[in-house]
């Protein structure tokens, strides 16, 4: 368990991600939540990107303490939330957050991120939690500036409005930031989830000894587009904050299986 020295009345926040425990990203997100109270970063010993709300069952899963109040785990973002928030922290997180994603989560991404999986396991646990993302316009591996600073401002004055209002039950945040110096960001809206899909992501190659093989990546993304949608309000310069729902039930759903059933009698 980790020692904390707390000031009293301190808030403790838990701070993960999926690009890992090294990544620009992480580094920028603990350093907000430092301004905000007591941060503890728990984090991937490498990049997890894309592994959903995975858990590592199958294998034991190891420790490490790079310097105060930084630790990796040689698991997932989701392992991270459950080690740090139940055996490393002196005491149940307040706040959990997670990123800073390089990329977006936006739209269906959000089923496959691990970053927003951090955050739907603090939600499970009871906590407070939030995920961050910065939108490129760039492919994850060229270059440009990456303005981690500017969504690290926008997710210490989320924080601090979470850790004072709270969420609504079996509610995150799911956050994504332009790629923007500060002072071109217009401004926070609150809005819903888009539909995205890709066209031509599975890739057809050959190993070195002749096998087919397939490798899932890239495509071209065909997006639903609306004034009220992440997407659109991303692309036009506002931070998107968008409410994700643990409860995946389609209620009205119900209704319509009920009566198409009980009419076929």
């Amino acid at each position: 368990m980790i020692q904390l020295v707390m000031a009293e009345g301190k808030k403790l926040i838990l701070v993960t991600n999926d690009d890992g425990v090294h990544s620009p990203g992480l580094k920028a997100l603990l350093e907000s939540m430092e301004e905000v109270g007591e941060a503890v970063a728990v984090a991937p010993d490498r990049e997890r990107s894309a592994v959903s709300h995975a858990l590592t069952l199958h294998r034991p899963l190891r420790v490490e303490r790079l310097k105060e109040n930084v630790y990796s785990v040689n698991g997932t973002p989701t392992d991270c939330v459950a080690i740090g928030a139940q055996k490393l922290l002196p005491r149940k997180p307040d706040l959990i957050v997670s990123g800073i994603n390089r990329g977006a989560n936006l739209g269906d991404d959000v089923t496959y991120s691990g970053t927003v999986s951090a955050a739907i396991e603090g939600t499970i646990m009871g906590i407070s939690s939030l995920a961050f993302s910065l939108m490129l316009d760039f492919p994850s591996g060229g270059s440009g500036p990456r303005h981690y600073e500017t969504a690290g401002k926008y997710a210490g004055l989320l924080a601090s409005f979470v850790l004072k209002n709270g969420l609504p039950y079996d509610t995150l945040l799911n956050v994504n930031v332009p790629n923007s110096p500060q002072k071109d960001v217009k401004g926070v809206r609150f809005t819903r989830q888009s539909k995205r899909i890709y066209d031509g992501s599975i890739q057809e190659t050959m190993s070195p000894w002749g096998e087919l093989c397939y490798w899932i990546g890239g495509g071209t993304p065909i997006w639903e587009r609306g004034p009220d949608t992440d997407m659109d309000t991303v692309m036009g310069g506002y931070v998107s904050v968008t409410p994700i729902h643990l409860d995946f039930t389609n209620s009205a759903a119900i209704e319509w299986l009920e009566n198409r059933w009980n009419g076929a009698g």
